[in-house]
């Protein structure tokens, strides 16, 4: 493939006093009206992008989502290497407005329609105003350019149609700031290949199934992806399987609507780092499944070795972290979520769903801060074509904070069912208006729960002492449940 993009200078305005560089959108992009922002006193275009905006879903009916269960909304992106101020007009008055993750501990001064507050270093954060109208901020570290690597296709600022870039051993993408590339990224049997920058990849254009999402990988080695911004995909918006060596780092997924708009999938992979990484999406955000597919035949290799660390999720629908629903591998095992931020869970916040033979176990979650909202809407299934999402005050819903559940489900494909074992929630801290329920339950007295450490578990900053006050349900056939409020373990 030719390089899409000449070498001329990339169009940045900067502000030297505090390090802030901003590429302007290309000419012909549509972009939203509904903040100004300045950083640093450096205009930032926003970008538009589509959200869920009820959690309204169902199986593939063969049709795409209806657009009025969804809202248009904004983000930003620029770079950052010093203190800065960020100023945000609203096109009407602030009543209330909420810097997540509440875990930065921001409080922005608000006066008639204008916000301001201090970014103190590179962030991920969501501000919204008024209740749920967001703008979504993406501040990242300075970037050399990668695109003086050999062999590199290069996608310099403007808007650019490639269509299906499939990448090859040794091959770097780069996509300059500024750059929006309407098209997806595919690499099978490659290996030693880069895909980096601060542009956007955008899927609109394609149809479900047409793409396989953003990106996708089958069969490669030694990958690194970071830094992009990854938008509407078709279906799974950054998948990998069969896949090693594999980082994503400092990588935005937004505006995911459609139906089975996952965000980041780990499908039977090895030694696998997400770093940094901000997800919103509509349907399980951060996964680690075991795919049994004959097109594709990976389920006899592990998933093993496998951290996300550092990530801000918002989860419109389905687990904000997960390992399953599909579990089809010899063995699931050293998956790690840390130092994650949940700013929104639908159905569970942290979920082993196990329905296949895989053996799963040492699994931890540690340093997981939760953010439940009291008015949140019940997710509900719908249908009917006709049939529309109608909200009731009176729900009170709460997402499940911790499930493990051992079941054969609509995905299962293998005829064995496996055990779960040596599953640790460490250091977990949750905003809710009340203790939210945890589910732990095997499938019978051969696959079963075993051993499963709830250490330091907070709720509203209240540490939980007991099963009993940590809302714990145990279910049949799961044994050696553990709370440990910092201390010694209570049964």
């Amino acid at each position: 493939m030719s390089n899409p993009a000449d070498s001329d200078p990339l169009n940045i305005e900067k502000d030297r006093t505090s390090a802030v560089a901003v590429a302007p959108a290309p000419e012909g992009e549509a972009v939203s009206t509904d903040f100004s922002l300045r950083v640093a006193g450096v205009r930032v275009p926003l970008y538009s992008c589509r959200v869920s905006a009820v959690p309204f879903n169902q199986v593939w009916p063969g049709y795409q989502r209806p657009v009025d269960q969804t809202q248009l909304s904004s983000f930003a992106c620029w770079e950052q290497s010093k203190d800065a101020l960020v100023e945000i007009a609203c096109p009407a008055p602030v009543e209330t407005a909420t810097i997540r993750p509440l875990s930065r501990g921001i409080a922005p001064e608000v006066s008639g329609n204008l916000i301001r507050f201090a970014l103190n270093d590179p962030a991920q954060v969501v501000v919204e105003v008024n209740g749920r109208f967001c703008l979504h901020l993406f501040a990242d570290t300075p970037e050399e350019d990668a695109a003086s690597a050999p062999d590199t296709i290069r996608f310099g600022p403007g808007i650019h149609r490639p269509g299906i870039i499939s990448l090859e051993s040794g091959q770097t993408l780069f996509l300059a700031p500024g750059a929006v590339v309407y098209g997806a990224v595919r690499a099978r049997h490659a290996q030693d290949i880069r895909i980096a920058g601060r542009g956007i990849i955008d899927a609109s254009g394609f149809q479900r199934g047409e793409a396989g999402g953003c990106i996708r990988l089958s069969d490669c080695h030694r990958v690194l992806i970071e830094g992009v911004v990854l938008r509407d995909p078709d279906v799974w918006c950054l998948s990998a399987f069969g896949c090693s060596d594999l980082v994503i780092s400092g990588v935005k997924l937004i505006g995911l609507w459609r139906y089975n708009s996952d965000g980041i999938d780990i499908c039977n992979c090895q030694n696998v780092a997400i770093r940094n990484s901000f997800v919103r999406s509509f349907d399980d955000s951060i996964v680690v499944k075991g795919i049994r597919d004959d097109r594709e035949p990976y389920d006899d290799r592990p998933c093993r070795n496998i951290v996300a660390e550092g990530c801000v999720v918002w989860n419109d629908w389905g687990r904000a972290l997960e390992i399953g629903a599909e579990t089809c591998a010899p063995e699931m095992s050293e998956i790690s979520f840390r130092d994650c931020d949940i700013l929104r869970a639908t159905h569970v916040a942290m979920d082993i769903q196990h329905g296949d033979r895989a053996e799963v176990h040492d699994i931890t979650f540690e340093d997981i801060r939760v953010e439940m909202d009291a008015a949140q809407c019940a997710p509900r299934i719908q249908r009917s074509r006709e049939q529309r999402y109608v909200p009731e005050p009176a729900d009170r819903f709460l997402p499940r904070l911790c499930v493990i559940d051992i079941r054969p489900t609509m995905w299962s494909k293998d005829e064995e069912i496996g055990t779960v074992r040596r599953v640790t929630y460490r250091n977990i801290s949750v905003v809710s208006p009340s203790v939210p329920e945890s589910v732990f339950r095997g499938y019978d007295e051969e696959r079963d729960v075993q051993d499963v450490a709830v250490e330091n578990l907070r709720v509203n900053n209240t540490p939980i002492r007991t099963v009993k006050e940590g809302n714990i349900a145990a279910g049949p056939f799961a044994s050696g449940i553990r709370v440990a409020p910092g201390g010694g373990l209570q049964e």
